[in-house]
């Protein structure tokens, strides 16, 4: 069977960029839409999902519409079993959870003054104190998940949970702000970005997206900003 997934402009969707990582990571068959997110058509597009408002929504092969990336990806898991949507263990599971539901919420600064673009890194960007909480908070959230997780043998320097999970789907557009901005951060959450940066599955999503050209560009990049970071 296979969904129907719809999503806007690759190189700055971040909430597309989670839900396209939840079908391709785990394999499940999709037939992916582009929507007018820049081009002003997307109201008119999403008409037909209504009433979903805002992408990434799905459209299941019975013809159900999903909106929100909570529903979408606790919709994929349920029905998916053995992809390994969440983490096999009970306690990382809990925890993974909650690290979903808080980037679905919170982080509020960091995506205001941090919006994702894949193409260049911002130079000498001025960080706010409220975007230090949120960094703040980052460490200390994924500082768990790596001090917690790494003594029952799961972490490995690589993903949150060792394998891939659902955290790490939501986590991709926070590691590519992260590296678009050149945010200060510890040894350990910045080998975590490169992670992401070097995944073939990310760098394939970045290479669609910067292959669209722009005029306006819709961000300002500031002053000769910097090439974008290679991971390998």
């Amino acid at each position: 069977m296979t969904y129907d997934l719809f999503i806007g402009d690759k190189g700055f969707s971040s909430w597309s960029l989670r839900g396209w990582l939840l079908f391709e990571k785990f394999g499940i068959d999709v037939h992916v839409h582009m929507l007018g997110l820049y081009s002003g058509t997307m109201k008119q597009e999403m008409a037909k999902l209504a009433p979903a408002r805002f992408v990434p929504t799905v459209r299941t092969p019975e013809g159900w519409v999903i909106g929100e990336s909570i529903a979408i990806v606790e919709t994929l898991a349920e029905r998916h079993p053995d992809a390994n949507i969440w983490p096999k263990d009970a306690e990382a599971r809990i925890y993974a959870r909650w690290l979903v539901a808080e980037m679905h919420a919170g982080f509020s600064t960091l995506r205001t003054d941090c919006p994702m673009q894949l193409f260049k890194q911002i130079r000498d960007f001025d960080i706010s104190d409220a975007l230090k909480a949120d960094i703040a908070r980052l460490e200390d959230m994924l500082g768990h998940a790596f001090d917690r997780f790494a003594t029952k043998g799961a972490y490995s320097g690589g993903w949150l949970f060792g394998a891939y999970s659902a955290a790490d789907a939501f986590y991709a557009p926070v590691a590519a702000r992260i590296a678009g901005y050149d945010l200060p951060v510890s040894d350990r959450l910045a080998a975590y970005v490169r992670t992401h940066l070097k995944d073939s599955a990310f760098k394939s999503w970045r290479a669609d997206g910067i292959a669209v050209t722009y005029d306006p560009f819709p961000y300002d990049l500031g002053t000769d900003p910097k090439p974008w970071p290679e991971a390998d």
